[in-house]
């Protein structure tokens, strides 16, 4: 093994000691090091990262070539604390400008309309975890990915508690419930049990074949959804989605904190557990999405001004 190689290893398990999944970089480093390799190189240059970043060509997305230098360029950072003669390729060499896309907030009337579409789905079963999923998305701020990888025994039912597991952190976390939510995913367990008296998989959530769900099939329902409940998008980059429960969930309980007079600094931290996040900062950039959540942030801000003075 190389001692290109080598370093890609050392460096794949330190992030990933750090908690980053990191799915896309063993095969992206693994093929920059063939690359290297190749042309004799025993380090990483700048001219040669940039050379392997344009590989596909014109015809790939302009983001794609961005995030194959950006891996590059994460490993090299890496690289240089060890052999002072790597060079990092700045990020301007492929620099895309995204436009990160515009939380679609849902109102409580949205929510309703999407739980009664679902409710007009067939079968029985299909329809009942659907509408019971979107009341849980709603409520527990959880991810998407978080929910349909429950099992049966994720949920205390004394004790009122969902432990989500496998997170996107590997750290586990519990979310107390409200004694409504719980009872209606007990009656969600009581109709799935019945209609599906041996199922496929331990999971809470089961297809209409007792399978466990699928995430790509959730998205595509859950699209017919917003299209049956007469949602539509606000604009280009403002569009019903999935994970747009979980902002929901944040900016509702930010706006209910600023209100009530919270200190929000204070409390951020306990949304950030609550939610998994693994820095407060994550949490907090819920406040630039809110044209209203952003008044009272100021406002609050003149408020500790002026009694500074």
């Amino acid at each position: 093994m190389s001692g290109l190689r080598e370093a890609v290893e050392d460096y794949l398990t330190v992030r990933r000691g750090l908690g980053f999944k990191l799915r896309d970089y063993p095969g992206m480093l693994g093929d920059f090091v063939t690359y290297a390799e190749a042309a004799g190189a025993s380090t990483v240059t700048a001219e040669l990262a940039l050379a392997w970043a344009l590989q596909p060509g014109d015809g790939a997305h302009p983001s794609y070539l961005s995030k194959r230098l950006s891996v590059v360029r994460g490993f090299a950072q890496h690289l240089q604390a060890f052999d002072p003669a790597t060079e990092v390729p700045s990020a301007d060499l492929l620099r895309w400008q995204q436009c990160r896309a515009t939380p679609y907030l849902y109102s409580d009337d949205d929510i309703a309309a999407l739980m009664g579409a679902a409710r007009a789905l067939s079968p029985r079963l299909r329809a009942a975890t659907y509408e019971t999923l979107i009341g849980l998305l709603k409520v527990s701020g959880a991810r998407v990915g978080e929910l349909i990888r429950l099992d049966r025994e994720d949920v205390d039912w004394d004790e009122g508690v969902l432990t989500i597991t496998y997170t996107k952190f590997d750290k586990h976390r519990e979310l107390p419930l409200h004694l409504s939510t719980i009872d209606a995913l007990r009656a969600y367990a009581l109709e799935r049990d019945e209609l599906c008296a041996e199922p496929k998989a331990p999971s809470f959530f089961v297809s209409s074949t007792g399978h466990r769900l699928v995430y790509v099939t959730v998205q595509q329902v859950f699209a017919g959804l917003t299209r049956a409940a007469g949602l539509r998008p606000r604009s280009r980059q403002c569009r019903p989605r999935l994970h747009d429960a979980r902002h929901t969930f944040a900016c509702t309980t930010l706006l209910g904190w600023y209100r009530a007079g919270v200190d929000v600094e204070a409390h951020l931290p306990l949304l950030s557990t609550y939610m998994g996040h693994a820095n407060p900062a994550n949490t907090f950039w819920y406040l630039s999405t809110v044209p209203e959540l952003l008044a009272l942030a100021a406002e609050r801000r003149e408020q500790t001004l002026r009694r500074q003075r």
